[in-house]
C-alpha cells in the first residue's frame, strides 16, 4: 500500500513528527502493584521508568467529565520493545469489560508481546500455571505464536522478534505491537498508514484461522491483515523501542461491540496505544488534516512524577484510543539523581546505547 501523506520518520523535513515507536501500552488493572510483580515476573517487564499517585483531570472526555485519582507504573523490559503503563483508578472500582471479548470487537483485543524463542517461552510460561489457552500453533505466516490471559483477563500473543535492544530477565521483550478489531479494514489501513507510518502489508488474508481456534469467534471466517513499517523508526528511544507490527481483524459473520462501551478510559482492559514521538505541533497538524484531531492535549508541561513530557489522544476509526507522548524528562539512575532533559538535544538521533543501559540499575528484583 502506498502512505499518501509522504510520511518522513526523520523529521527533517519542516513541520514533521517522528515517531520513536511503540512507547507502552495502557493497561487498566485493579491493583497496580499485583500487576507489575506478575509482568515482572512472567513477562520480564521490571524496570519501572515512573511510579505515581496522583489525580488524572485531563482526561474528562474519556472519565465521564470529571477527574479522578489514579495509580500508574511504567515499566519497561530491557530487551526491547514498548512498555506496559500499568494503571489502576483509586477513587472508583475499575469495572471489567461486561461481556465476554471476541475476535472482532472493535478496539484494543490482544496484545503482541515478541520473543527470542516462542516455544522457550511457551515452556517457561506453562510452567509458571499461566493460563494459555492456545497451545503451542503456527500463525499466518507460519512462525511459532501461542495465547495466553493474565490473571485480569487481558489477552497476549506470544510472537517471534526481530529486533532486540539489550538483556532482560526473560526470552520475551515488551509489547511489539497489537490486535485491533475494526468496522471497515481499508479506512482502518488507511489511518494506520496515514498518521502512524504502518505502510506496508505483510499479509492480508481471509479465512477461518488456526491460531484463532480457542478464541472466541475464533472459528467464525475473519479477514486480517498484518501491517509494518516500511521507514525503521527514529528518535530517542528508537533502538529500545524496535520495530513493531499492528494486526487489524475484522468479523463477517456477527455484530461486534466496542471494547470500552458504557465504561472508562482506565477501566479494566488495554485502554490505549502509545507512541513516543517528537514535534508535537506537527502531529496534531497531521492528524487534524487527515480528519482525526486531537480529543486530548496536556500541553507543553506537564509532570508524571519522575517524568514529564507532553501528551495528546486521538481516537482510531472505531474510537480505540491513540496516545502521542513527545518525552521532555526521564530518569536514568535514580539512585545519583540522574536524569535526561530530552528539549536540549537532536529528535531524529537515537540515545546512545550505554545510556539507556543504564536504566538496568532501577532493576526490581525477588
Amino acid at each position: 500500500m502506498n502512505n499518501t501523506t509522504n510520511f518522513s520518520p526523520s523529521g527533517k523535513a519542516h513541520g514533521t513528527p517522528t515517531i520513536a515507536g511503540i512507547q507502552q501500552i495502557g493497561i487498566g488493572i485493579p491493583d497496580v502493584h499485583e500487576a507489575f510483580d506478575w509482568y515482572r515476573i512472567h513477562f520480564g517487564m521490571d524496570i519501572p521508568i515512573f511510579e505515581e499517585a496522583a489525580e488524572a483531570n485531563l482526561m474528562l472526555p474519556y472519565t465521564g467529565g470529571k477527574p479522578h485519582q489514579r495509580h500508574a507504573i511504567l515499566a519497561i523490559n530491557m530487551a526491547g520493545g514498548g512498555g506496559f503503563e500499568i494503571w489502576q483508578y483509586t477513587s472508583r472500582v475499575p469495572q471489567p469489560c461486561s461481556f465476554e471479548l471476541q475476535l472482532g470487537d472493535f478496539g484494543f483485543y490482544c496484545t503482541r508481546m515478541k520473543s527470542k524463542d516462542v516455544k522457550a517461552s511457551y515452556e517457561f510460561l506453562k510452567s509458571k500455571n499461566v493460563n494459555i489457552i492456545s497451545g503451542l500453533t503456527k500463525d499466518v505466516a507460519g512462525n511459532d505464536t501461542f495465547y495466553l490471559r493474565d490473571p485480569w483477563n487481558n489477552l497476549f500473543q506470544i510472537v517471534i522478534g526481530d529486533t532486540w535492544f539489550g538483556t532482560g530477565k526473560q526470552l520475551t521483550g515488551g509489547p511489539s505491537g497489537c490486535m485491533i478489531g475494526v468496522s471497515d479494514m481499508d479506512r482502518s489501513m488507511r489511518f494506520y498508514a496515514d498518521i502512524l507510518g504502518y505502510d506496508t502489508v505483510i499479509y492480508d488474508q481471509t479465512g477461518v484461522f488456526d491460531d484463532f481456534k480457542n478464541l472466541p469467534s475464533g472459528k467464525l471466517k475473519m479477514r486480517r491483515v498484518l501491517l509494518g513499517h516500511s521507514a525503521p523508526r527514529v528518535g530517542a528511544f528508537s533502538q529500545l523501542l524496535g520495530a513493531s507490527q499492528i494486526e487489524l481483524v475484522k468479523t463477517y459473520e456477527r455484530s461486534p461491540r466496542k471494547i470500552f462501551e458504557n465504561r472508562f478510559w482506565g477501566d479494566q482492559g488495554f485502554i490505549h496505544l502509545c507512541f513516543d514521538i517528537s514535534n508535537q505541533s506537527a502531529m496534531k497538524e497531521r492528524c487534524t488534516s487527515k480528519g482525526y484531531p486531537y480529543t486530548v492535549d496536556s500541553g507543553e508541561k506537564f509532570d508524571m512524577g519522575e517524568a514529564a513530557g507532553h501528551f495528546s489522544y486521538i481516537e482510531d476509526p472505531d474510537g480505540a484510543l491513540i496516545e502521542f507522548v513527545e518525552t521532555k524528562k526521564i530518569p536514568i539512575l535514580k539512585k545519583l539523581g540522574w536524569y535526561l532533559d530530552l528539549r536540549k538535544r537532536d529528535a531524529t538521533k537515537p540515545l546512545p546505547n550505554w545510556m539507556l543501559k543504564a536504566l538496568r540499575f532501577n532493576r526490581v528484583k525477588d
